[in-house]
């Protein structure tokens, strides 16, 4: 069976290297179209395979804001690309979810469906066809990405992600299959999903056993109270940020099970950033403190 065609749709010059926008159709998004962003820095040559960072964004789509057609702009903004180029280091920046699906109330609320496939495999049968970012992800994009010839080293990944997307690096990180990822890192990460409403809604919504069935699959904090693996994991998030306030990121909760777990400030650190909200402000502040931490692993 043939992979399917990467159809490039644009391409700009950024630090030297290149950020590229692809679009194929994705067979584990029920035959949709994907676009995804790939930035390549300018020692990447068919001689020279180079690592890979996959960074997974948040509840971007609302109705004033196209993710598909921002994707390039929010890539920019978390300022990643300079540190990652000055490294070495390939970022690949795939959608939020799957996009004309057509299923009934999916662009209802924009914290759920369209924007927040919340990086899950859904079971519900309404979402089951199309909902499936954990797949496309973790095995679809490396596999059509390698198949293109693209000098990526797959061998070498590591994954973060902003708000629903720190949880889903998270998440990955914990529970993918021998060790894909070599780090994981997060900024306000929606860190304990089963008792968030954000993530109460997503599961019920998406998974046919709702909260119950997300705890072993979904929820980083239960997946870090049962780990018995070596991690290398770094959070920030910032204590003005009104997410955090209301409940819907639990960052101590994450902390609280990681230490309760036996993991040191080596193997996971939490840190709060006084002032900083949830914005690309904030990301990008601290945005080459985690594309370096990542080079240590990716490059080691």
């Amino acid at each position: 069976m043939s992979s399917p065609i990467l159809e490039k749709l644009s391409s700009n010059k950024s630090f030297e290297g290149e950020l590229i926008k692809y679009k194929f159709k994705s067979a584990a998004l029920g035959g949709l179209s994907a676009n995804f962003n790939l930035f390549l820095p300018t020692n990447a040559s068919d001689s020279n395979k180079v690592p890979v960072l996959i960074y997974l964004a948040g509840l971007t789509c609302t109705e004033d804001n196209d993710c598909l057609n921002e994707s390039h702009l929010r890539a920019q903004k978390g300022s990643f690309l300079g540190p990652a180029s000055s490294q070495g280091i390939a970022i690949l920046f795939p959608d939020t979810s799957p996009r004309g699906a057509g299923i009934d109330g999916e662009d209802d609320h924009w914290d759920f469906g369209t924007g927040a496939g919340f990086y899950l495999n859904a079971t519900n049968p309404k979402f089951a066809a199309h909902y499936n970012m954990y797949t496309h992800i973790t095995l679809e994009l490396p596999q059509i990405i390698e198949a293109a010839g693209i000098p990526i080293d797959w061998k070498r990944q590591s994954i973060f992600g902003h708000s629903m997307g720190g949880h889903g690096a998270l998440t990955m990180y914990l529970t993918s299959p021998q060790k894909q990822y070599r780090s994981a890192s997060a900024f306000s990460p929606v860190s304990n999903p089963t008792k968030c409403p954000w993530g109460e809604k997503a599961f019920k919504g998406y998974l046919q056993g709702g909260i119950e069935e997300a705890k072993d699959k979904y929820d980083a904090t239960e997946l870090i109270s049962k780990n018995k693996e070596p991690v290398h994991i770094l959070i920030d998030f910032g204590t003005a940020d009104n997410f955090y306030k209301q409940g819907q990121l639990l960052p101590e909760n994450f902390l609280k099970a990681a230490r309760d777990a036996g993991y040191d400030e080596f193997q996971v650190r939490v840190r709060s950033q006084e002032g900083y909200d949830h914005s690309y402000y904030f990301m990008s502040t601290f945005a080459s403190d985690h594309v370096h931490f990542h080079a240590n692993f990716l490059k080691a």
